[in-house]
């Protein structure tokens, strides 16, 4: 380690610089300005289990209101703000990818990402379709005003009144309930979704609790509508 007055010169060009490098960064129209989310700083990680889809939802809208493009470096997260940037590695084979998270899901319990077709093949994972990976948030685009409440999903049809069926015994623990009508490439599916939740762990609470009373898989997800 260097000692004496140029060292201490040398460490007063870099206070000096680096605060005007993050001020002409700033100035830049390329440079986005950093936005915190409750619950979801900088840093956040998320191990589980990651899927794909692809051909059959090429062209929809997402939850952001893009066209899903299954050659794009993006993904579906249920809970994470849209606009999140994650850094995707795969924890059996160490290959990694970045993402942008601009739709919901993966519905399916279990499992904690959908990618698209690109970040799938990014790390190697079309053949199995499935993946043990780590998710690290490392930035975000977007605005806290886009986050909307959590809800719990507790079932999805094929049959519209088999739907709101369900849908009158879970009114019985908890208000709020909805089905949502969501066209899928097998078909219409008729989803029931329970409650209105700011924090992710009273939706998890209320989870639990449909779980065990029910006799159902539930879990959260984030409305953005």
């Amino acid at each position: 380690m260097a000692h004496g007055p140029h060292a201490s010169w040398s460490r007063s060009l870099v206070f000096l610089f680096v605060p005007f490098l993050v001020a002409t960064l700033a100035a830049c129209g390329g440079a986005p300005k950093p936005t915190y989310f409750p619950g979801y700083p900088v840093g956040f990680v998320e191990r589980g289990v990651a899927s794909w889809y692809g051909p059959g939802f090429h062209g929809n809208k997402t939850a952001n209101g893009e066209r899903y493009d299954m050659h794009q470096l993006t993904a579906a997260h249920r809970t994470l703000p849209l606009g999140s940037i994650a850094v995707v590695r795969s924890i059996s084979t160490g290959r990694q990818v970045t993402i942008r998270i601009n739709d919901r899901g993966p519905f399916a319990r279990g499992r904690v990402l959908d990618l698209s077709l690109a970040g799938a093949q990014a790390l190697g994972m079309t053949g199995a379709g499935t993946d043990q990976i780590e998710l690290r948030v490392v930035g975000y685009q977007g605005r806290t005003a886009d986050m909307g409440v959590l809800r719990v999903q507790v079932g999805s049809f094929s049959d519209q009144q088999n739907a709101l069926n369900f849908l009158e015994r879970a009114k019985h623990l908890y208000s709020g309930g909805r089905v949502q009508i969501v066209d899928l490439p097998e078909g219409k599916r008729y989803r029931v979704q329970i409650g209105q939740f700011s924090r992710e762990a009273q939706a998890e609470a209320a989870a639990s609790h449909l779980e065990s009373s029910l006799g159902l898989q539930a879990f959260v997800f984030r409305d953005d509508s």
